[in-house]
């Protein structure tokens, strides 16, 4: 299967509109308005998509180049939508040298996604990530909140099965 980054479309409701021009309207005249803002307004989606970033900028009255530059620059921040089960793979030096990277291509293959993409029902995300901390049980990947380690990449397909249903 190739290798895609699914591009979901925004589906932000009204609800969560009158969300978010609720908590631009609290903040508008403090100065630092846009780091608590933007953290809201990732509460609020889940993520921050270039319309909520607009909707920002134009509430803020700053320019959407301040929005989009905090959001990248943050890693608190994610332009992606996140799966129900966000898989995240460490590529850092002790998982890399450990097959990390097989590990990553595997989940690649069997999701039929890239990094930063999210499968087509929103199953699954995958990210890379530099250290998780847990060198010890190296190459390590994480769903949600549950670590692997010590894993192959012929391990994949049975850690995935387990969230199949979920």
């Amino acid at each position: 299967m190739a290798k895609r980054k699914t591009m979901i479309p925004f589906t932000g409701t009204k609800e969560q509109e009158e969300k978010l021009q609720a908590v631009i309207a609290e903040h508008k005249s403090m100065d630092g308005a846009l780091m608590p803002v933007m953290q809201k307004a990732q509460d609020i989606y889940g993520y921050l998509p270039i319309e909520v970033q607009v909707m920002i900028a134009e509430g803020l009255g700053v320019p959407l180049s301040d929005v989009y530059g905090v959001a990248t620059f943050y890693s608190q921040f994610t332009l992606n939508p996140k799966g129900r089960h966000p898989i995240s793979v460490c590529l850092g030096t002790a998982c890399y040298v450990k097959g990390s990277q097989d590990i990553l291509d595997r989940l690649e293959r069997e999701l039929g996604i890239a990094v930063d993409g999210v499968t087509p029902d929103s199953k699954f995300s995958l990210e890379a990530c530099r250290c998780v901390g847990a060198c010890g049980l190296a190459p390590v990947m994480i769903v949600g909140e549950d670590v692997y380690g010590k894993i192959v990449p012929d391990d994949v397909p049975g850690i995935l099965a387990k969230y199949a249903d979920k």
